[in-house]
């Protein structure tokens, strides 16, 4: 993890391939969708990008962070979305549509908003070691590794469709499989600080995850959505994209010890997934229940 032919050209390259893959996935239709269903939308895009962000602030505070922690927490917090809260969805048979086209929005618009997040967090929690990091280097380096591969793949599928659609599945496999490694070598590297502070980041790592996923379903029910709306939000805004946020702790600022949170979030997400997958199971077999007396 510390080789920079590793940090500076591996890991970015293997996140676009991940984000072509995602491109390969939608269509121009998945952005129709934002003008035919504005309302979920809208609220899954405000609950992604702000919403999320003063969550995990409201969480270092808190909490009392350590500095790494706290940075490594707010930099997972601006990487919403993901190929992983898709598969997700289908498996809870939430509205794909609507999962597909809020990672495909969110994805595109962290490209922007990210950076502001990180520069914040950075001067915020590391005040006393500020290290030196530039909006626009952080925005090129999400737009190379992230934005261009998703229209490209995009571009791909339009003119090559069946291919796409063939090949897709084994993006979405290459980014378990990736997503394993990343862990893999985040836990290696940076073993110490995991067990001095692993109560604390899993803590927070759960905090984060029920709480973002407790301001979907709330803001779906306030606004008396449908129940599969409300379970997509839940899952959209409730899992993060931890595979960004440990590149750009890792290459882009060269702080392998803030991809720890990113790390330990990657495993602990899945409590909160899998609570939603056994709900959306679970759910027909109570109205079911409750007709019937």
């Amino acid at each position: 993890m510390t080789g920079s032919i590793i940090t500076e050209i591996l890991l970015p390259l293997a996140l676009a391939f991940i984000m072509f893959g995602m491109g390969l996935s939608l269509t121009r239709f998945d952005f129709l969708r934002l003008w035919q269903t504005p309302a979920p939308i809208v609220t899954g895009f405000f609950g992604q990008i702000i919403a999320l962000p003063l969550l995990a602030f409201v969480i270092c505070l808190a909490m009392d962070l350590p500095t790494p922690m706290a940075v490594g927490l707010m930099i997972l917090a601006a990487c919403p979305g993901g190929t992983t809260s898709n598969v997700v969805s289908h498996l809870a048979k939430a509205n794909l549509a609507l999962s597909v086209s809020l990672t495909a929005i969110s994805s595109i618009v962290c490209v922007f908003s990210a950076p502001f997040v990180i520069q914040f967090a950075i001067g915020y929690f590391a005040n006393e070691a500020l290290i030196e990091v530039s909006l626009s280097s952080i925005s090129l380096g999400l737009l190379v590794i992230t934005l261009l591969p998703i229209v490209l793949g995009m571009l791909v599928r339009s003119y090559y469709r069946a291919w796409a659609i063939k090949v897709e599945v084994y993006f979405r496999r290459f980014a378990f499989v990736f997503l394993l490694l990343m862990i893999a070598g985040v836990v290696i590297q940076e073993h110490t600080i995991i067990v001095e502070a692993f109560n604390e980041v899993f803590l927070a790592c759960i905090l984060l995850n029920f709480g973002a996923m407790m301001i979907g379903g709330l803001s779906a029910k306030g606004l008396s959505l449908a129940d599969k709306d409300g379970l997509t939000l839940a899952i959209e805004i409730g899992l993060q994209n931890s595979t960004m946020a440990m590149l750009i702790c890792i290459s882009l600022l060269n702080m392998p010890s803030y991809a720890v949170v990113a790390g330990v979030y990657s495993l602990t997400m899945y409590a909160g997934a899998g609570l939603l997958i056994a709900y959306s199971r679970y759910r027909p077999f109570a109205k079911s229940a409750k007709s019937a007396l």
